[in-house]
């Protein structure tokens, strides 16, 4: 964990807003994961769309990890950052043909969620090996905006159109050397994958030559002290005497894998602010910090919960205060959230920002996006140059027709 002095130091060193990745947590839990599967064939891919830092892309990849990608972009990084095609899987939804020539073009694995793509792509590529990805209809996740596999889900082919997929396969002679689910996020029972995993063993039997089956991930992390998580241990064990019957029963080996994005670098994130004023109204005591919706969406967008502790003043008498942004619009971190006694320049700091945090930003308001710092061994590295306003005007176009 990086020492709170460290993260005061960094502040005066690169000014905030700024988000700090510690590169130790990252380590562990990817260890934890790994080690927690009896199976011996467990393949674990990074879904980097939670946090797409080209460091932290090379730092996982070393760890031995592999890529899920969701867009071409990210298979771009993904090769730049070293990954071999081989361990990079690219899993979109609702893109076009087009996109998926140019995956084929750079020798990814492809993932294709959809009866129509499914079909082009094998009438144009029977011989491009590609995995399927099945909606299992199994409701699971924090809320519904994290739910990906109920039956109104755009993600997936729901297990009731196998029918379907086997005729594309049959008449396009596609090979299919994979199957995949993801049924959402912060999913807390490791019962829920075991019983997805039924649905997908029984969907596999149909296919003859496979060589791997995805789980996706969705484990749950605690965002406050003692809040529950995910049993990673108690999932291991489960899943992996699961597999291991299973592919007895399918008379091959397969490959298991999982691709986690927030249990890997969710807490290992930290998000400096500062307090720019104290402003009390009659029913409310709000901290207004020099950051917004535009840095930070998830507790708008998600109404997610981010522990909030005063770096400057952490052992100042706890008050209850609404912590909000600088962005014209409702941007509400907390509401009556207690905290250390809040000063007009104090740093405070926002836990679990390592997923979906950065890689959400806007430049709204045409503010600018902040710097990132990478923590690796005790030392601390740049890795993002905080935003100018030659950035923000860089991609546009000034036209010489005004007075």
């Amino acid at each position: 964990m990086i020492p709170e002095s460290t993260l005061l130091a960094l502040v005066d060193r690169f000014d905030c807003p700024l988000y700090v990745y510690d590169s130790e947590k990252i380590r562990q839990q990817y260890d934890r994961l790994q080690n927690a599967f009896s199976y011996t064939s467990v393949k674990i891919n990074y879904a980097c769309k939670a946090l797409t830092n080209i460091n932290i892309l090379k730092f996982i990849r070393d760890l031995g990890s592999g890529l899920d990608t969701v867009s071409i972009q990210e298979v771009k990084l993904g090769l730049r950052a070293g990954y071999k095609q081989k361990d990079i899987i690219y899993t979109p939804n609702c893109v076009s043909l087009e996109e998926l020539e140019l995956a084929v073009e750079l020798g990814v694995r492809i993932n294709i969620d959809n009866l129509s793509i499914l079909e082009q792509f094998g009438q144009k590529y029977p011989d491009y090996p590609v995995c399927v990805r099945i909606n299992p209809h199994i409701m699971a996740g924090g809320n519904s905006k994290i739910m990906t596999g109920h039956i109104d889900s755009k993600f997936g082919i729901s297990i009731h159109q196998l029918p379907h997929i086997l005729r594309i396969v049959k008449a396009t002679n596609l090979k299919i050397e994979g199957l995949h689910m993801h049924t959402g996020s912060d999913i807390l029972d490791p019962m829920v994958f075991v019983r997805a995993s039924e649905i997908l063993f029984k969907a596999a039997m149909e296919f003859k030559d496979l060589d791997y089956l995805d789980f996706g991930s969705g484990f749950k992390v605690s965002y406050k002290e003692g809040g529950e998580a995910t049993d990673i241990e108690d999932l291991g064990d489960k899943i992996s005497v699961a597999f291991e019957n299973f592919c007895k029963e399918y008379g091959k080996d397969l490959t298991l894998m999982f691709e986690p994005g927030k249990y890997l670098v969710s807490e290992s994130g930290s998000f400096l602010v500062k307090v720019n004023v104290i402003k009390q109204t009659t029913s409310t005591v709000f901290a207004g910090i020099d950051s917004g919706l535009n840095h930070l969406i998830r507790p708008m967008f998600y109404e997610a919960y981010h522990h909030i502790s005063n770096l400057s003043n952490p052992s100042g008498k706890p008050r209850f205060y609404t912590v909000v942004g600088y962005i014209c619009e409702t941007d509400t971190f907390a509401v009556n959230r207690k905290i250390p006694e809040v000063r007009e320049g104090d740093i405070l700091r926002f836990h679990n920002a390592g997923a979906y945090c950065f890689s959400m930003a806007s430049n709204y308001n045409s503010r600018y996006r902040p710097a990132e710092v990478f923590y690796i061994n005790g030392e601390s590295h740049l890795i993002r140059e905080r935003e100018t306003m030659e950035d923000i005007l860089a991609r546009q176009i000034e036209l010489d027709i005004f007075n």
